[in-house]
């Protein structure tokens, strides 16, 4: 089966070091907005999954190992030289996969709070769930973004009325961008996420060891909305060769938008600490 048409901005076509930036479930290349002002001597390459924005749709396939598979094409087709990847979230689900499975075109990989295969098997029990439904209710509504974000901040992200609202932990222009995001994702992208489905057919462990490259590992809290526990961030960085471990205490999931600056210092310190891109 022919893989879908993945749509990639890319900015700053002549400069060196490429980057590839991989986003989370339900949202967009563009997600890594705040991000870009301090990027401006590399070249970016914004990425679309499968599913999303101005990709290509590909209803039943929409696993992490089909995401991953577009970026090893994309990667093994990409000139002769390497590229960094940056993956928050299912990117960085995705961003692992490639590493493992094209080494010889990754020089290093950012992954920014990775969900854990012990935190996805526990999904339907977390506050993400009830935002995932949500998410794919809402996937795909051509409503004004205005009506999409109230709707919302009104998801209850527990079981009875007593439980926060997401407009409680979100701020108004951060739903915006959600609901915005929202408009161009496909909703079956959900399905496979919510029924505790997205990591068939990956194996983490064998593709942790598979990694070569330098990997600088960011990571939240799990009682603050992280999706990487504590005992999952130190089997990571035990199977890694080389990886560089920031922990963001007191911080959530979505660190390059609540924690911009020191997520800044974080990637920007450990790409300048790598040797020129082959």
């Amino acid at each position: 089966m022919s893989l879908p048409q993945i749509h990639v901005a890319e900015l700053n076509g002549t400069a060196a070091n490429p980057l590839l930036m991989l986003h989370g479930v339900g949202r967009l290349g563009r997600d890594f907005a705040p991000l870009l002002p301090w990027l401006t001597d590399r070249q970016v390459f914004l990425w679309d999954h499968r599913g999303h924005g101005r990709s290509d749709r590909a209803a039943g396939e929409y696993l992490v190992r089909d995401y991953a598979a577009d970026v090893v094409a994309w990667l093994r087709g990409y000139g002769s030289g390497t590229v960094d990847l940056y993956g928050h979230s299912l990117g960085a689900l995705v961003a692992l996969r490639a590493a493992a499975e094209a080494p010889d075109r990754v020089r290093s990989l950012i992954l920014e709070d990775p969900p854990s295969p012990s935190f996805l098997s526990g999904v339907v029990t977390s506050p993400y769930y009830y935002s995932f439904v949500a998410m794919q209710q809402l996937a795909g509504s051509r409503r004004p973004i205005e009506t999409i974000a109230a709707a919302l901040a009104e998801v209850r992200l527990g079981p009875t009325d007593a439980a926060p609202r997401l407009g409680d932990l979100r701020d108004a222009a951060s739903l915006r961008f959600m609901a915005r995001c929202l408009q161009d994702v496909d909703p079956t992208v959900f399905m496979p996420l919510i029924a505790g489905r997205w990591l068939d057919g990956y194996d983490f462990d064998a593709t942790l060891t598979a990694v070569a490259c330098p990997v600088l590992l960011l990571h939240g809290e799990v009682e603050n909305g992280g999706m990487l526990p504590a005992d999952d961030a130190r089997h990571i960085i035990d199977q890694l060769s080389d990886v560089t471990p920031v922990r963001f205490a007191g911080a959530g999931h979505l660190l390059h938008w609540q924690r911009l600056e020191e997520t800044v210092r974080a990637v920007i310190g450990f790409l300048e600490s790598l040797p020129p891109s082959s």
